[in-house]
């Protein structure tokens, strides 16, 4: 049985990587998917290849740090189907590894403005659409660098961290409104934004690895299954929790 029939699920970010596996995880288990991206030709194959395997899924194109996008990506939810049961607020990027004092403004910018102002956006349109029809529940992702520091990173932990804040404050405000919000921590997850990094910075691989006690890279699909474990029933009682999926990294030092 398809634990998600007739459920609404948006994914954020949803043309690639993390985001496309969990798009993908979702219309398998028969929710109708909303893929909210900047890249169109990425993100409808991946509406096609939902509805190649017989589900439902439709593109808004959304930039998540532009309100007027965003504000018009929930109008539009509403407008096709009236509510929104689960939202991974998914979009982000990273920034050139550079120590502190190299860092600029336009990286601060760019990596605050998607990363957590645009999952703050995002979270205040999801929860008022979730309080209207009486409940639903929020992933944010986050990261290990959000738990810990990553050296040449700061501006990313920064913004990850701040999306773990976002993530616990609300989830004692609507706890009593059934709306519940989690995040899931990844490790190094090996999607095309890490293999960028690798291709400029080929030594960063194994100083990668080196970290992780399972001496391997996560895989996508692995980061989906426990977004949408934390979207079931079976994880009911959960909120406020930040879940780290990173192949027995705990914190970053």
């Amino acid at each position: 049985m398809k634990r998600f029939t007739e459920k609404v699920a948006l994914v954020t970010g949803g043309n690639s990587g993390i985001g496309r596996a969990t798009a993908l995880a979702f219309a398998r288990d028969g929710a109708k998917v909303v893929i909210a991206a900047r890249r169109e030709t990425l993100a409808l194959a991946v509406v096609e290849e939902i509805k190649k395997d017989d589900g439902e899924a439709v593109f808004i194109k959304t930039d998540v740090s532009q309100q007027l996008q965003v504000q018009n990506l929930f109008n539009k939810v509403k407008k096709i189907y009236g509510r929104l049961d689960f939202a991974f607020n998914n979009a982000g990027v990273m920034a050139p590894m550079r120590r502190m004092d190299k860092s600029t403004t336009d990286t601060w910018d760019e990596v605050i403005n998607i990363n957590l102002f645009g999952v703050w956006l995002c979270m205040k349109y999801e929860i008022q659409q979730m309080l209207n029809q009486g409940g639903g529940v929020i992933v944010n992702n986050a990261s290990t660098a959000g738990i810990g520091g990553l050296p040449g990173s700061a501006i990313y932990s920064a913004s990850k961290h701040g999306v773990i804040g976002l993530t616990k404050s609300a989830a004692v405000e609507y706890t009593t409104e059934n709306i519940r919000v989690n995040a899931v921590c990844p490790g190094p997850i090996m999607t095309p934004m890490l293999e960028e990094l690798f291709g400029v910075k080929p030594q960063m691989k194994d100083a990668f690895l080196s970290r992780i006690p399972m001496n391997r890279f996560g895989t996508p699909e692995e980061i989906a299954g426990v977004v949408l474990w934390l979207c079931s029933h079976e994880a009911s009682f959960m909120t406020g929790c930040s879940i780290v999926v990173g192949g027995g990294q705990t914190v970053i030092p």
